[in-house]
């Protein structure tokens, strides 16, 4: 009997149509252009704009896109992971709250949560349900509005990231398709160095907490840096080596859009050339969980069946990894 892989059947994405410039941003605190672009790379990001309009508004019209591109409804869909850092409440999950707003009665659901490695984390996941027979269509979903935790008064953070979700189609493969291999780790001690302090139970909100910026993202940027330069580089070259892979066997590294400058160290670090590269950070900024799926999403007409990709992430908390995958379709 073939053993059974996790293939992604369809891609999606969504991002909201309001670009935040980085002419508008220099308004808003003293930075510009040239000083963005030349250690970030980006030029602009999506910004959900709208009362009451939250993390699962981002997700529904990127899934309901990829139902109708699969031929399937909301009802086949086994189990949806969403990963995210912005859920829409402490609780109920977001999981739940997009099952409800697209029509999935059959799924059940739930949210992971690892920073802007949790794509990954959840693509893993996902593909032990498949590989053990016990589902046949998974959704995993990354997606943020990360301009509901930035402070558009820190230059440090409000330049990095934008809003936006991308979500993919788990199903059963026999031909040898889907997911290969997958790294993954983490080291709670860089907990400090990226955070979001408020509306925990450790820091429940509070007009304390409120008055002191603890409900917006934290980043020591040098520190974090350094780490992510570092490991995510390393972990997309030790896949590599488990899978005996050269750079002429790779079709596309797909990299974690958080800084021009890492994902040029991980390519560098893989022997990868640029055209190798999925790159649209200078479009939308870093969308955390939402990255990895958005580019596969952008990226998926030049994609052909076979083609080895290796996914690499590195998220607050610190959380990284790297998932080696053929595309199955």
């Amino acid at each position: 009997m073939s053993k059974i892989h996790a293939a992604i059947t369809a891609v999606n994405g969504y991002v909201p149509d309001y670009v935040l410039t980085n002419k508008e941003l220099e308004t808003m605190v003293e930075t510009n252009d040239e000083w963005i672009v030349s250690r970030t790379g980006i030029k602009e990001r999506r910004i959900l704009k709208g009362e009451g309009l939250a993390t699962s508004d981002l997700a529904v019209p990127a899934v309901n896109g990829l139902l109708e591109k699969r031929g399937i409804t909301a009802a086949d869909i086994d189990l949806i992971i969403f990963c995210t850092s912005t859920p829409d409440m402490l609780f109920p999950a977001t999981a739940n709250i997009l099952a409800d707003k697209i029509g999935a009665k059959n799924a059940w659901g739930y949210d992971l949560q690892a920073a802007c490695s949790g794509f990954l984390f959840g693509l893993t996941t996902g593909s032990q349900f498949i590989e053990s027979g016990k589902h046949k269509k998974v959704l995993v979903v990354g997606a943020d509005k990360m301009s509901s935790v930035v402070n558009y008064q820190d230059r440090n953070t409000c330049i990095l990231f934008g809003d936006g979700c991308g979500a993919v189609l788990l199903e059963p493969n026999t031909e040898g398709n889907g997911i290969q291999d997958t790294i993954l780790k983490t080291d709670g001690s860089g907990g400090q160095f990226l955070n979001i302090k408020g509306g925990g139970s450790l820091n429940p909100a509070s007009h304390e907490t409120v008055e002191a910026g603890l409900h917006y993202a934290y980043q020591e940027g040098k520190t974090v840096f350094k780490f992510a330069v570092t490991n995510m580089a390393d972990v997309a070259h030790d896949i590599m080596v488990r899978n005996q892979l050269t750079a002429d066997d790779i079709a596309w590294l797909v990299p974690h859009q958080a800084n021009k400058r890492i994902i040029d160290a991980t390519a560098e670090r893989a022997g990868l050339p640029e055209e190798k590269v999925m790159v649209n950070i200078h479009k939308y900024g870093n969308t955390t969980s939402g990255t990895i799926p958005l580019c596969l999403w952008e990226w998926e007409s030049q994609l052909k069946k076979g083609d080895n990709l290796i996914l690499a992430a590195f998220g607050g908390g610190f959380t990284w990894g790297s998932v080696y995958l053929k595309w199955a379709y």
